[in-house]
């Protein structure tokens, strides 16, 4: 899962609750008080992700003249969301950022992390006509990579038979990367693990199942007349980098690569990241 480098908002970002024609979404909203220079750039957050997972680039993109809205999705952390496993479908997902989008205004630079490429990805297919661009984030073209296809249906597993915190310890236990030692802040460590007990089950459950079967849907998305970038860490776990190179290419899109960073560049190397997205989006 992503892990923010730190918690606290940019001067001028705010935790709010943005109204759409779908609900309230929570949010962190750089330009709720004020027109933005360039634009509005939408961040949607992966699986067992949120709207934290983009704090690191709120305040570059803000400095850029972007207002930045980082959002929970529907079953996500601040968000809430119904226990019927049918609300979690990708077709609602991707309808709830179009009525995000909607709710945000016209000209939407749309940016989508891992599971929220493909929900990104989804919602352009569906209707292009508010978003200026969109940014791929440590997505691939399809389903998941082999390696974690078993580790997700490891999860689905275990949700069948425990509840969340002891799917929550269990996976403690098994990956060495989340020891207590691993340098984590204590901070950034209990916000992990309540960002995960207030994540819906049945989210995690429908949006797995999405990640094991996704169809590759790049052709289609080539025929879309919007600017595509495509940006990964050096190492990708889910997707391999190659197979990022290969959809970048396919798509005739922008592509970078930031340096020291794995699946989650925006996390693991923000600074960078907000620099590419920067000079992307001003192009």
């Amino acid at each position: 899962m992503s892990k923010p480098p730190y918690l606290a908002l940019p001067r001028g970002a705010r935790a709010r609750r943005l109204t759409t024609g779908r609900g309230e979404f929570a949010v962190h909203d750089t330009g709720a008080d004020a027109p933005a220079e360039h634009g509005t750039v939408l961040l949607v957050p992966g699986f067992t992700g949120s709207k934290e997972d983009f704090i690191a680039l709120l305040g570059p993109l803000s400095a850029a003249g972007f207002r930045a809205v980082a959002v929970d999705g529907r079953g996500q952390h601040e968000s809430g969301g119904p226990t019927d496993e049918a609300a979690y479908a990708q077709a609602e997902l991707a309808e709830d950022i179009l009525a995000q989008a909607a709710a945000l205004g016209d000209g939407i630079h749309l940016v989508g992390h891992s599971l929220g490429g493909h929900l990104a990805r989804a919602a352009l297919l569906r209707d292009a006509s508010r978003f200026g661009s969109l940014t791929l984030v440590s997505s691939g073209p399809a389903a998941v990579a082999a390696t974690q296809q078993a580790r997700l249906k490891l999860l689905l597993g275990a949700l069948t038979v425990m509840n969340m915190e002891e799917v929550w310890q269990a996976m403690r236990e098994l990956d060495p990367a989340e020891a207590p030692d691993d340098g984590t802040a204590p901070a950034v460590r209990s916000f992990l693990h309540r960002r995960w007990l207030a994540t819906v089950p049945q989210q995690l459950t429908a949006t797995a199942g999405q990640l094991l079967t996704e169809p590759d849907r790049v052709a289609e998305l080539a025929e879309v007349p919007l600017p595509v970038h495509v940006v990964s860490g050096e190492r990708d776990y889910v997707w391999p980098v190659p197979l990022i190179d290969d959809m970048a290419r396919r798509l005739g899109a922008r592509r970078t690569v930031v340096a020291g960073a794995e699946h989650s560049p925006n996390a693991d190397a923000p600074d960078e990241t907000a620099r590419a997205l920067i000079r992307s989006l001003s192009s």
